[in-house]
């Protein structure tokens, strides 16, 4: 089994599993040590706990009590299997609105609305979305908690506080987006659980913060390639990418051409948008 930590913070881990056992290993007993939702991306394998029996495809979804023993068999497929877990403490769980007795360690099939943030999160996980790694890691187990428990999404009501807070940590994010910022910190700026605040700024913003904070970096990058005459990797550097090839990739996707040609067209070379534009009548 090959484990990479993608994510830690406060209470919520994140971590890639992969798994070359075949049908010729020799299953073991294992005991969980968080509570966890394990979204199985590819392969196949059996999860056996409680007395209960599940078969795991691409899609379902490993349920996991801290502390009950379990075991996994892998009989039907011999490629192994992939999956991208969340492991939270027992203050997560009631705070994604689940009592800690409520969560038992199952098998879920493959649901709709379990593997489109799943695949969200793979995609976080790569650095394919500008929805932030740490926000799914709280996104996923709560709408796991949603579908268990068969509560429906409850619309968030924001009063003129929450919404003040909002305001202000949107202006604290814009004021240091040059510098590593997690939602961790911005949630404790604004003096509130990293959930709660995940929802409420998503809420009154109309973005989460990891989004807000991309785009607060891609407009003071636009401005510095327009006007500034510092080199495209400084930029990214200067602004609070921390990868260049990321920095291409997420500009390039947000306005359509390359920081270079964003920079071409701003000194004068009107025809790389009017090809553009071209492209789109």
């Amino acid at each position: 089994m090959l484990s990479r930590t993608e994510l830690k913070s406060g209470s919520v881990a994140v971590v890639d599993y992969r798994c070359t056992a075949g049908p010729a290993e020799m299953p073991f007993t294992e005991v969980h040590r968080s509570f966890s939702v394990s979204y199985v991306r590819k392969g196949s394998f059996g999860y056996r706990t409680r007395g209960q029996s599940f078969e795991l495809v691409a899609g379902s979804v490993l349920v996991g009590h801290a502390g009950d023993e379990f075991m996994c068999t892998h009989d039907h497929h011999v490629c192994g299997d992939e999956c991208l877990a969340f492991h939270l403490d027992a203050g997560a769980v009631e705070a994604v609105g689940l009592r800690t007795d409520a969560w038992r360690s199952a098998g879920l099939p493959p649901l709709p609305e379990l593997m489109v943030v799943g695949e969200l999160a793979q995609a976080a996980a790569e650095g394919r979305c500008d929805v932030g790694l740490d926000e799914l890691g709280w996104l996923f187990p709560a709408r796991f908690a949603q579908v268990v428990s068969g509560r429906k999404k409850q619309p968030m009501q924001a009063g003129s506080r929450d919404r003040r807070r909002a305001v202000e940590a949107a202006l604290w994010l814009d004021a240091h987006s040059h510098q590593p910022i997690d939602l961790d910190a911005t949630a404790q700026q604004a003096g509130l659980s990293a959930f709660h605040f995940l929802r409420l700024f998503a809420k009154v913003i109309g973005a989460t913060p990891h989004q807000y904070l991309v785009r607060s970096r891609l407009r003071n990058a636009a401005r510095l390639l327009a006007d500034d005459a510092r080199s495209i990797t400084d930029v990214a550097y200067d602004v609070g990418f921390s990868d260049l090839s990321n920095f291409v990739r997420t500009f390039h996707r947000a306005a359509g051409v390359s920081p270079r040609d964003f920079r071409k067209a701003a000194k004068g070379e009107r025809k790389i948008f009017q090809e553009r534009l071209a492209a789109h009548a």
